[in-house]
C-alpha cells in the first residue's frame, strides 16, 4: 500500500505493508514474496549455490565474475541504483540476479523477476478483450515495482511497439531512480541509444563484464565452446549419403527430427544410443547450440571429463569449495548434456557421484540430453530404469556407421535390455 501524502513528502510513492502483511506468519510471507517475484523455479538460484567465481576457465574472466558477486551481495542486502549484467549466455548472469531477488526475498523485501521477452507477451496479452489484469494495470505494477529484475534485455523481438514499451518501463525507473537489475547478453553499443545511455548512467547505474575475451567456457566442462563441438550444428548434421543403406538413413532421419523437436520443446531426458561417430554428439551438441541461441542456459560435458575434473576437486573437509559448486552445477543447471555416458572409470565413487546427479534430474525432470555408445546392459540397473521412464525420457537408436569415414567392421548397434515393449522411440 501507498501512503495519501503531499508531493513533496518524503514517503510520497513509497510502498508499505498493509496491517494484514505485518500480522502473517514468517512461512505465509515467505509464499507471498515467491508468488509475487514471479521467480518460479528460479527460487533454487541462490548466493549459496553459485560458482563464486563465474565458470569461466580464464582468470580475467574469474576476477570479474567475482568482482560482480560481491557487488551484488551488497545490493541485496540494501538495494540502490541499477545493476547491468553483461556477458555471453551461460556466464552465470540470470544466476546472479535471480539469487539477489531470493536474497532480497529472504528478508522480506519483495522483488519482481521477469524475462524481458515475457514481460513484452504479457503486455500485449493485456490488450486483449477478456484479459485477467488490464495492460495499465500491469503496466503499472512493474513501473513501479520496489525491486524489478529484468533478464535478457535486447532478446527479444526489436519492433518500434516493443521497443518503445521497454523504453517507457526503464525511463520511468530511470527517472524516478528505482533498484533495478539488467541482465543482457547483447553488447551495450548496439542497444538503442535512448536505452544504452540510461543504462551506462554512471550517477545511477553499475555495468558488470562477467565474461570476455578467449576465456569462454565453462570451469566445470569447457563444453560447447570447444572448436570441433562449436560446428555440430543442426545445419551440418550428416543425413546419409551414398553408401549408406536405407535403414540406417531413415535412423539419422529419426534421431534428427527427435533432437530437433526436442530443441524446441526441451521437457525431461532425451537419450541418445548408438557407435562412436554415428552422430549422437552432433545432434548432442546441436541442440545445446539451438537452447543457448534462445537464451537458456547449457552445459555440456563429456562424463570421464566431469568425473576427472570432480575428483581433482575433491577435497574432504571444503564444504562450499570448488568441488560443492561444480557438482551443484551439474546438478541444477537449466539443460545438461552429458555425452558419452558409460565411457568412464566405473569406481563406485564415480557410480555414486553420476547417479547422484542423474536421480536429482530424474525427480526434477530438468532437461537433460544423454549420449550412450556402450550397451545399457553395461550400465547400472538404477540408471537404465530411469532412462525407460516413458513419463520422464525418450530413447532412439542411431543405427548408422561412423560418418567420419574410418573403415571398421560392421557390428550390431548397442541393443538395450529387454523391459517390456518398446519400439524405436519411447515418451
Amino acid at each position: 500500500m501507498r501512503k495519501d501524502v503531499p508531493l513533496d513528502h518524503p514517503d510520497f510513492g513509497r510502498a508499505f505493508p498493509c496491517r494484514c502483511v505485518l500480522a502473517e506468519g514468517e512461512e505465509e510471507r515467505l509464499a507471498r514474496l515467491r508468488r509475487y517475484s514471479n521467480l518460479g523455479p528460479l527460487t533454487r538460484l541462490t548466493f549459496a549455490n553459485l560458482m563464486s567465481r563465474g565458470r569461466s576457465t580464464d582468470p580475467g574472466n574469474q576476477e570479474r565474475f567475482a568482482k560482480a558477486v560481491a557487488v551484488a551481495q551488497q545490493f541485496a542486502q540494501e538495494p540502490s541504483g541499477w545493476r547491468v549484467l553483461c556477458g555471453p549466455s551461460g556466464c552465470g548472469k540470470t544466476h546472479l540476479a535471480a539469487a539477489i531477488a531470493n536474497a532480497c526475498i529472504e528478508r522480506g523485501q519483495p522483488a519482481f523477476f521477469v524475462v524481458a521477452a515475457d514481460l513484452l507477451d504479457h503486455l500485449r496479452a493485456a490488450y486483449r478483450p477478456g484479459s485477467e489484469v488490464s495492460y495499465d494495470e500491469l503496466f503499472e505494477e512493474v513501473r513501479n515495482a520496489p525491486l524489478v529484475i529484468l533478464d535478457d534485455l535486447g532478446v527479444y523481438s526489436a519492433t518500434p511497439w516493443a521497443q518503445e514499451k521497454l523504453f517507457q518501463l526503464i525511463n520511468h525507473r530511470y527517472n524516478h531512480r528505482l533498484p533495478t537489475v539488467f541482465t543482457t547478453s547483447a553488447p551495450l553499443e548496439e542497444m538503442d541509444e535512448r536505452l544504452r545511455t540510461r543504462l551506462c548512467d554512471a550517477s545511477l547505474s553499475q555495468v558488470f563484464l562477467l565474461e570476455d575475451g578467449p576465456g569462454r567456457g565453462t570451469a566445470a566442462f569447457g563444453g560447447l565452446a570447444l572448436p570441433v563441438i562449436r560446428e555440430m550444428t543442426f545445419e551440418k548434421f550428416y543425413l546419409g549419403g551414398i553408401g549408406i543403406s536405407s535403414e540406417a538413413s531413415q535412423s539419422l532421419r529419426n534421431a534428427f527430427r527427435a533432437a530437433k523437436n526436442y530443441a524446441e520443446s526441451p521437457e525431461g531426458w532425451l537419450v541418445l544410443l548408438g557407435r562412436t561417430g554415428c552422430g549422437k554428439t552432433h545432434l548432442a551438441a546441436a541442440i545445446g547450440h539451438h537452447l543457448e541461441g534462445k537464451g537458456m542456459t547449457v552445459e555440456f560435458c563429456v562424463v570421464p571429463d566431469l568425473l576427472e575434473l570432480l575428483r581433482s576437486s575433491f577435497r574432504e573437509n571444503a564444504p562450499g569449495g570448488q568441488f560443492d559448486q561444480i557438482f551443484e552445477a551439474a546438478r541444477t543447471t537449466p539443460c545438461l548434456i552429458l555425452d558419452d555416458l558409460g565411457v568412464h572409470s566405473a569406481t563406485p565413487w564415480a557410480q555414486e557421484k553420476l547417479f547422484q546427479i542423474l536421480n536429482y534430474r530424474y525427480n526434477a525432470k530438468l532437461p537433460t540430453v544423454i549420449t550412450v555408445g556402450c550397451p545399457l546392459d553395461d550400465l547400472p540397473d538404477s540408471w537404465v530404469s530411469r532412462m525407460y521412464d516413458t513419463k520422464v525420457s525418450m530413447i532412439f537408436e542411431i543405427e548408422a556407421p561412423d560418418y567420419r569415414g574410418r573403415p571398421r567392421k560392421q557390428a550390431p548397434p548397442p541393443q538395450p535390455p529387454r523391459r517390456g515393449g518398446r519400439g524405436r522411440a519411447a515418451r
